[in-house]
Formats: structure tokens, sequence, C-alpha cells
């Protein structure tokens, strides 16, 4: 069977991967635990402030735990700002990539942690801080949400399926896949007939999201192709490699929509962050008025 567009949908197997240099040693700490530590520590000086002073809303205990979350919340979203910015400024340092998504993501965390102290660990009164705690825990959940799907999903996708495609050709490869599906049925034996038209048509219709795919990216293809075997059974020799093909391409179709599903989430999970997070610090500022001028 003749390959769909091999510039957006390929096969896996047999290819060669250049080898990644070996890590170089370091005497770098690992962020994660930098951010530990210094969430013990900033546990800590609470818990070291609260037995011998009065760390409440307005105290210099407070007031302390206050401007490190500002500034931390000032720094992680910089980093969305330099992703957007680089191409205009490509002439100005802005640093290592890599230190400015450690930085976004660990100090996401701390600004929570930052942010919970300067409230005293009590829901703060007023709609403003409620605001910003309800917004923080938001942003913060989302954003740790998204790593994991980033670091997730890639690793699924080439876990167990045979085909790679790119997410904006999907529509056009499912429509291919289709007309070469309804062509090859029109002209085969009766019982070929009538299995495309009692399922397969309606699977190759268009791309289908399914949750299955999150837990199974081979969402069972297996044992949703096993009507294939029945109806072979049935055919003479001659009709079974229309057969064989009619399966590869609903296979194939199946394969993309797992591609379709987890691809999907990689792209959508931002719209749950990113405005999330331009509001909180749009609601910092006016945090920050009100304490400086009222």
């Amino acid at each position: 069977m003749a390959e769909p567009d091999a510039a957006a949908l390929g096969r896996r197997g047999g290819e060669t991967r250049r080898t990644r240099p070996a890590a170089r040693l370091g005497t770098r700490l690992p962020a994660p635990l930098v951010a530990l530590l210094a969430a013990v520590l900033l546990a800590a000086s609470y818990a070291l402030g609260a037995a011998f002073f009065e760390v409440e809303p307005g105290s210099a205990w407070s007031l302390a735990y206050g401007v490190g979350a500002a500034a931390l919340l000032v720094l992680t979203a910089a980093y969305g700002v330099r992703r957007r910015m680089m191409p205009a400024m490509s002439r100005w340092r802005w640093g290592r990539a890599a230190g400015w998504l450690t930085l976004h993501l660990w100090g996401g965390g701390l600004f929570l942690l930052l942010m919970l102290l300067h409230s005293g660990l009590r829901w703060p009164a007023g709609a403003v801080t409620q605001g910003l705690w309800l917004l923080g825990f938001w942003t913060v959940a989302t954003g740790a949400a998204g790593r994991l799907l980033q670091l997730w999903i890639p690793r699924l996708l080439t876990s167990g399926l045979t085909v790679e495609v790119l997410y904006e050709r999907i529509p056009e490869l499912v429509e291919e896949l289709r007309g070469r599906a309804e062509r090859l049925a029109g002209g085969s034996h009766e019982a070929i007939q009538t299995l495309y038209e009692g399922g397969v048509a309606t699977e190759l219709a268009a791309p289908r999201r399914r949750w299955l795919y999150f837990m199974d990216v081979t969402g069972g293809i297996g044992r949703r192709l096993g009507e294939f075997r029945h109806v072979r059974r049935l055919l003479p020799e001659a009709e079974r490699e229309r057969l064989d093909e009619l399966e590869q391409l609903l296979r194939t179709k199946l394969e993309i929509d797992a591609h379709y599903t987890l691809q999907r989430a990689l792209r959508w999970w931002p719209v749950l962050h990113v405005p999330a997070a331009v509001v909180l610090v749009a609601l910092l500022g006016v945090h920050l008025y009100l304490v400086l001028f009222y």
C-alpha cells in the first residue's frame, strides 16, 4: 500500500538515531534539590517567626514573604515574555532557555509557598487577595500538569505506535485514507463491502478523540481489528490482499486518532494556564497598588 504523504506521515522502525554526547559532570545542585532546600528554609523561617514573633498580614515577616512572592512571580512570568520576544530581541543576551524554564517551573512552586506564608497560612479576607490565592493555585497546578504532559505524551506516542504524523495535517490525511478505503471497498467482495459499511466507514469519516489513548496509546487496536480475521476466512484467496490493505488503512487511521487525541492535549493545555497567569500578574499589580497607596 502506498503511504499517505510521507512528508506528514512517517513510519517508525529501522531508523538510526544520533547518540547524545555524554553529559558533562558539574558541581551545580539539581534544580529540584535547590527548590526543596529553599522550601525547607522558608518553612523553617516561618516556624521560627511564629514561635518568637508575630507573623500577621502587614508585619515585617509577612512583608518579606510578599516581596519574595511578587519578585518570583515577575521572574517566572518573564519566561513567557522571553519566548515571545526572542525573535525580535535576538541581539540581546537573555540567557539559556533551559535556565529560564527551570526558573519558571520551580520558581512557580516557591511563589505559591511564599504567597501562603505571606497570608499567614490563612484564607485571606479581601477580594483581591482571595483572587490571588485562587489564581495562584490554578496557575501553578495547570503549569505542573502541562509540564507533565510535555514529558509524558511524546514518550507515550513513541512507545506503541508505528506512525508519526504532523498535527496540522491530520484532517487531510484522514480524508485521504477515507477516499482510498472507499474506492477499495467499492470494487471488492461483498463481505468486504459489508465490513466497510458496517463500521470501517464511520471510523474513517473524521479524526476522533478518545480518552482511552491516555491509558493505552494503542487504543486496543488489535482487538478492534479482530473482525477482519473473521471476514478473511470467508474470502477467496484473491480477495484477501484487498482485505489486508483495508485493514492497514484502518490501523493507520486509528493510530492517527491517537496522535490527534494526545497532540491536541499538548496544544490546548496552555489555554488553561496562560490566560490565568496573565490575570494573576495583573491582579498582583492591583494588590501592590492598593497596599502602597491605600
